[in-house]
């Protein structure tokens, strides 16, 4: 009985590795759950084989982390959904992956958020944005326009930037498209996104010197790799803070 719970360590850590693998690996969406269960089996051998001394700077390390990882996701949380009277005469769509030249679900969200938006308030252009990643055949930009134009968008009322590859190039680039046409960002702007990216895009837009830029909310899909990706935004939200971007 006691080498069978001696080695019980060895089979949950084991485990918990090859779920951390097949989720990583295997599954789309669900990368940041198996990084988690690779850092549980990480901590089970840690427990194992650590001096008492180094187990326990590890738990108060993890605890630390934890209490951080709260303290972020409180604005990501608060921010997750679509702002109090969002009408602007501009609204920028963030790009996503697209998969050849067809939009990713993420995207497909994103833009029946935008859809959805642009028959809400008729007379709101949108500026869709994003240039060409890895494994694109058209820009992103391009994607959306298309994907817009083919679900019933009036195409005067969509327009594309399409050189952009990050969210702050989203909407400096979607910025300098909104002052062509002799406006100005601030006041004018609502950035349509996944529910999970508001508040950091938000906080991008105030850098830019759109500080009331309003947040409209992506609808959500599958519900754990939404939670996947609100515990990925807490690593982005720590970028932001540290490095502005």
């Amino acid at each position: 009985m006691n080498k069978k719970k001696s080695g019980l360590w060895a089979v949950v850590s084991a485990g918990l590795t090859a779920c951390a693998l097949v989720l990583r690996f295997a599954l789309r969406g669900y990368a940041w759950w198996g990084y988690a269960l690779l850092f549980v089996a990480a901590l089970i051998v840690l427990h194992r084989f650590a001096p008492p001394l180094l187990w326990k700077l590890a738990v108060a390390l993890t605890c630390l982390g934890l209490l951080y990882f709260c303290i972020v996701e409180v604005p990501i949380i608060r921010n997750a959904r679509t702002d109090k009277n969002p009408e602007r005469p501009y609204l920028i769509v963030l790009g996503a992956a697209v998969y050849g030249d067809q939009p990713s679900l993420t995207l497909v969200r994103r833009l029946e958020g935008a859809l959805d938006y642009l028959n809400r308030y008729p007379e709101s252009v949108a500026i869709v944005s994003g240039g060409m990643g890895k494994g694109e055949t058209v820009t992103e930009g391009q994607a959306m326009y298309d994907w817009l134009i083919a679900h019933g968008a009036d195409p005067a009322r969509v327009l594309v930037e399409d050189k952009a590859t990050s969210t702050m190039e989203n909407l400096k680039y979607s910025f300098a498209i909104i002052r062509e046409r002799g406006d100005e960002p601030a006041g004018n702007i609502a950035i349509v996104s996944s529910a999970y990216h508001l508040y950091r895009a938000k906080c991008m837009a105030a850098k830019l010197g759109a500080p009331d830029a309003a947040g409209v909310a992506a609808p959500w899909g599958y519900f754990f790799v939404m939670l996947n990706y609100f515990i990925r935004e807490a690593f982005g939200v720590t970028h932001l803070w540290v490095f502005g971007e």
